[in-house]
């Protein structure tokens, strides 16, 4: 079946839902990329334009393809150890603040694939111990989480996890899983994986210690960055650091944070 390329009204169309829904704004220049992402699904229900799609997944009946295509719009790269100084200074400085206490929490928010999550728990692990940490990963998309709970990833995708986390905390595999790895069973144990919106009212999550928020606001106007980052401050603790990406800034967004170092805030004690 031939399908015809994306028009100008089509493509706002998905840019209107996906602002809508996830807070997400597309350019004009992502036009092409929406459609690629999505044409096997028109494919997939037969149907000729991009016009037909959407109202399929607009309607009630069809509320699990509106996952799928939300699913293929709004997944984003990532890496082991991405920002590399972030993890330092969350080994060197805010966990030599922590209360040995209490339990050490922290959110890696718009997760993706789980690398984030699984380095923050790599890093926990080394420098805690078994116990006494807890991480809570979340994702708009489905798709990623399924991968992220995997923990199964291609071995050109881990060289930036250090030699000894990789030989402590991962299983090389072997046979027909050669040229991948598995994370940890006990480490994955300790990553809550959660389908999470950070464009609505959040699902009851307690305080953390530390969250982090990198590589996503690029993505979002300056209304939905305001509400999105008031939103995840009111689970941060007092005294406690909100992470953000190197490209990113909070200027014009939020002037309660104390800047710490570059893209790394800290949320007043009291």
């Amino acid at each position: 079946m031939q399908i015809r390329a994306i028009t100008d009204q089509e493509f706002a169309q998905f840019q209107g839902m996906l602002s809508r829904i996830a807070g997400i704004s597309l350019s004009t220049a992502k036009k092409s990329l929406v459609g690629g992402r999505l044409a096997k699904r028109l494919q997939h229900w037969r149907v000729a334009s991009y016009g037909e799609y959407f109202s399929l997944v607009s309607s009630a009946t069809h509320k699990e393809e509106l996952q799928v295509a939300l699913d293929l719009l709004t997944t984003n790269e990532t890496y082991f150890f991405r920002e590399p100084k972030h993890f330092d200074i969350l080994g060197e400085r805010i966990l030599a603040e922590r209360n040995p206490g209490k339990v050490f929490r922290v959110w890696s928010a718009a997760c993706s694939t789980g690398e984030e999550a699984y380095s923050i728990a790599m890093l926990l692990a080394d420098r805690i111990g078994a116990s006494g940490w807890e991480i809570t990963a979340s994702d708009i998309s489905t798709r990623v989480l399924a991968k992220a709970r995997s923990a199964h990833y291609i071995m050109d995708r881990t060289n930036n996890i250090p030699r000894d986390y990789l030989s402590r905390f991962c299983l090389k595999g072997i046979g027909s899983q050669d040229g991948t790895l598995l994370v940890d069973r006990q480490l994955r144990a300790k990553v809550n994986f959660s389908q999470i919106n950070l464009n609505a009212p959040l699902p009851k999550l307690g305080e953390f210690d530390v969250i982090f928020l990198r590589n996503v606001m690029i993505y979002f106007n300056a209304d939905t960055k305001r509400e999105v980052v008031a939103r995840l401050l009111s689970a941060l603790k007092p005294g406690g650091y909100f992470i953000i990406g190197h490209s990113e800034s909070l200027n014009g967004i939020n002037d309660k944070l104390a800047i710490v170092a570059p893209s790394v805030y800290r949320k007043p004690a009291n």
